[in-house]
């Protein structure tokens, strides 16, 4: 297992260089959102942690409840087509793609993916959990199922004290994955078994919600720009 950061300290992302082409995106943030700045160092170790495992072709997976369950799915959504990036496909991809017989005008409008799976899909596997053995491991058994080592999961919470999210990063640990945790500003159980915690600078609910959003938007496009570069902007 990881042995995790300490997620309130200043120094989290010491020893983490940016591109300055990255660091922009995350600049941006800071000048829209300035409440946000004493997350700047925790986006940073966030973004590490992301795209040390894209880098390494491993999985991002995802999971929340109620409107986070809805952040789990918009989150994936930036990640596995382009957000702000077409993304064109290398060498290699087209020509796995052409030998596995896609057509080429086709080929021409896919785009490089990060692989991201948000839990809250596997409708009947859930419902099926939460019917035959207990409704709080519904991602768990997921992430038990999936998460392998050098994954990382994305478990959002605004509370921090959901037991179903809770379960699921004790569940990715346990395979050897890594937590990135999204909350808000109270210290809670989910953000002491995180890596790194992304707190929203407040504790109700809709507000937290709407600090969630800037800051998974500027890790999308952090790991867009270090993964894809100068790729042509999407009109």
């Amino acid at each position: 297992m990881n042995t995790r950061t300490d997620p309130e300290s200043a120094s989290a992302s010491a020893g983490v260089e940016i591109a300055p082409a990255v660091r922009r995106h995350l600049d941006d943030l800071i000048d829209r959102r300035p409440l946000l700045a004493s997350m700047a160092d925790h986006l940073v170790c966030a973004f590490a942690v992301l795209d040390r495992c894209v880098r390494a072709d491993r999985t991002i997976y995802l999971c929340g409840n109620g409107g986070s369950a809805a952040d789990s799915e918009h989150i994936a959504a930036e990640l596995v087509k382009g957000f702000e990036s077409k993304r064109p496909l290398g060498p290699e991809q087209r020509t796995a793609l052409e030998a596995a017989g896609l057509a080429p005008e086709l080929i021409a409008k896919m785009q490089s993916p990060i692989a991201a799976v948000p839990l809250t899909g596997f409708t009947a596997l859930r419902t099926a959990v939460a019917n035959d053995t207990d409704p709080t491991l519904e991602f768990a058994q997921l992430a038990y199922a999936l998460v392998r080592e050098g994954d990382v999961l994305v478990a959002i919470s605004t509370s921090g004290a959901s037991a179903n999210v809770i379960h699921a990063a004790r569940a990715a640990l346990a395979r050897g994955g890594r937590v990135v945790a999204m909350t808000g500003e109270r210290d809670s159980e989910l953000s002491g078994l995180a890596e790194v915690t992304l707190r929203s600078p407040t504790t109700r609910t809709l507000e937290v919600q709407e600090y969630h959003l800037p800051m998974y938007h500027t890790l999308a496009l952090m790991l867009e720009t270090s993964l894809f570069g100068g790729a042509e902007t999407v009109s």
